[in-house]
């Protein structure tokens, strides 16, 4: 038997040299990483009222969900996120009690402190489990936001208002 098979035998091995950490190392470690770690307290996720929403391609209805993600470390933007719970309804084709429908949903923005405009707009395809998630920066400015969701079909819209970090 050789030196590296003896060693690789007993758990050792040139790599480690053997040594192993105790238990009030790993912690002191864990501790300092965590303390080492950016802070993601100041990042803010502002959830929207859901709005209910009829869709296209059948009898469809659902609910679409938005949000917005801000952070110091996107001063002045804003990540606006859309998706939809799972239809409900009847559609065509081979299995209509498992449709898959469409609305087109828009999430218009304004910043009240600086005045600029936009719009986040996307059609969301929707089925039994919902769909994807939808989402896109948005450079809205550092300050107050207030949003109107819609949808392109007869749905309630929401309001709703977050703050941009500088």
């Amino acid at each position: 038997m050789t030196a590296s098979q003896g060693d690789s035998m007993r758990g050792g091995g040139r790599a480690t040299g053997g040594r192993r950490l105790n238990p009030a190392g790993a912690a002191l470690l864990a501790i300092a990483a965590l303390a080492l770690t950016p802070a993601a307290a100041d990042a803010a996720t502002t959830q929207f009222p859901q709005v209910p929403s009829m869709a296209h391609g059948g009898l469809c209805w659902t609910n679409i969900r938005t949000w917005a993600d801000t952070s110091p470390q996107w001063p002045g933007r804003a990540v606006l996120n859309m998706r939809a719970d799972p239809v409900a309804g009847i559609g065509p084709g081979a299995y209509p009690l498992a449709p898959l429908c469409e609305v087109y949903t828009t999430v218009a923005w304004r910043n009240l402190t600086t005045g600029a405009t936009g719009t986040y707009a996307n059609p969301i395809v929707v089925g039994i489990y919902g769909s994807i998630l939808y989402s896109l920066f948005q450079d809205t400015g550092p300050g107050r936001v207030e949003v109107v969701v819609t949808t392109n079909a007869a749905s309630i819209p929401a309001r709703a208002s977050f703050d941009v970090p500088a």
